[in-house]
């Protein structure tokens, strides 16, 4: 391999290719020659560090999405989850520009969020969903409890007055009462 190193074999390698693209003079405001040749690859290097940033701050904005998204999944808002999805998918295409200066971490890690978002949010629904679901006790007036209250039994017969007393909930155990039979 010779005692050259690394980096200035890949040098020559760049100048090497480099000086085989065309070249195109610049031109300024008005029209004059300022003398300056870049090449095509020589462009792509010089912006090669402001796409890193566009898709850095792409990579940014696509995570916000995605964390907005699990949490409209796991609420169970539709129209927040795809309005979050949508702006997802912009910052998904400009974490994809750092692919111009050789960096696919950012694109990457907008994948990988929303990947994440989409199961999470999935996970965090049904437990929410189970959860919502458990019986929850009824509040007790203590002096309500103790004075029972008086209505009718039965609406469609009307004239029939008894008494209805508020009975604590116990979690877990299912009462049955003469309202919930009818």
């Amino acid at each position: 391999m010779g005692s050259r190193p690394r980096a200035h074999r890949l040098r020559n390698i760049i100048l090497a290719m480099d000086a085989g693209a065309e070249r195109r003079t610049y031109r300024g405001e008005h029209g004059g020659d300022r003398g300056v040749e870049m090449s095509s690859l020589g462009v792509v290097r010089e912006l090669g560090e402001f796409f890193l940033w566009v898709g850095v701050v792409g990579a940014a904005i696509a995570v916000l999405c995605a964390v907005v998204v699990l949490i409209a999944l796991a609420r169970g808002a539709a129209g927040a989850a795809g309005g979050a999805g949508a702006v997802w998918i912009g910052g998904g295409l400009l974490s994809l520009a750092s692919g111009f200066s050789g960096q696919w971490m950012p694109a990457l890690a907008a994948a990988g969020a929303m990947v994440a978002a989409l199961v999470l949010g999935g996970v965090a629904r049904s437990a929410v969903k189970a959860f919502a679901r458990r019986p929850r006790p009824e509040p007790v007036d203590a002096p309500a409890a103790a004075t029972p209250a008086t209505g009718t039994a039965t609406p469609s017969t009307g004239t029939a007055s008894t008494p209805i007393v508020k009975t604590p909930r116990i979690v877990g155990i299912r009462t049955v009462t003469s309202e919930s039979i009818r």
